[in-house]
């Protein structure tokens, strides 16, 4: 009997175990709805010819909420906010969702936690690992021109061949000035002795 009793209680333990693990992987599932970036198209423009590549400056209208609904940031009663793509000037999840736009579309951005603010969030306004929809309509698209693509493209590599290139004449020129010949203080002596 007691052999049964052990048997019962050890299935009856791997159950609940496993029935406790399903439920928190739902809770879990719930609560960070969102694990990938997925952006909805809810308006386009009828004609499209220009979409928005990183480099490009955009202004945007954009209402920012939690996935409960509550509004965090809103731009809809001020200027548009001008986001240069690639600068990281606002959060990763929303910059990649402007990639591939045109101007007067209108997007829903559900972000998850790790393109928003991560674990940390934005206390008090933002919670950690908190997702994130942003309602964003496109109001202007410029291009970069292909000056300032060459600028962002090929600048930052000739500034990372330049650092080491001044470092190795610096050293050159340390290195020739330690090991240059000094004058004998005797021989200037002899020289201003001659001299006189």
């Amino acid at each position: 009997m007691a052999a049964l009793f052990q048997k019962f209680t050890m299935k009856a333990s791997v159950f609940l175990l496993l029935f406790a693990a399903f439920i928190c992987g739902l809770a879990h599932g719930e609560e960070n709805e969102a694990e990938e970036l997925q952006v909805e198209t809810l308006v386009k423009p009828e004609t499209c010819s220009v979409l928005s590549s990183m480099g490009d400056t955009l202004q945007i209208h954009y209402t920012g909420k939690l996935m409960d609904g509550k509004v965090i940031d809103s731009s809809l009663s001020r200027d548009p906010l001008v986001v240069e793509l690639g600068k990281r000037t606002v959060i990763a999840g929303l910059e990649q969702s402007l990639v591939g736009v045109c101007e007067g579309q209108k997007i829903k951005a559900t972000i998850p936690p790790h393109l928003a603010y991560g674990k940390k969030g934005y206390p008090p306004t933002i919670p950690g690992d908190a997702a994130l929809e942003f309602d964003v309509e496109v109001i202007s698209l410029l291009q970069q021109t292909p000056w300032q693509k060459m600028v962002n493209d090929v600048f930052p590599l000739v500034c990372l061949a330049l650092v080491p290139t001044l470092l190795g004449l610096v050293g050159l020129y340390l290195y020739k000035k330690a090991n240059a010949q000094k004058p004998n203080k005797k021989k200037a002596k002899d020289k201003k002795s001659k001299k006189k």
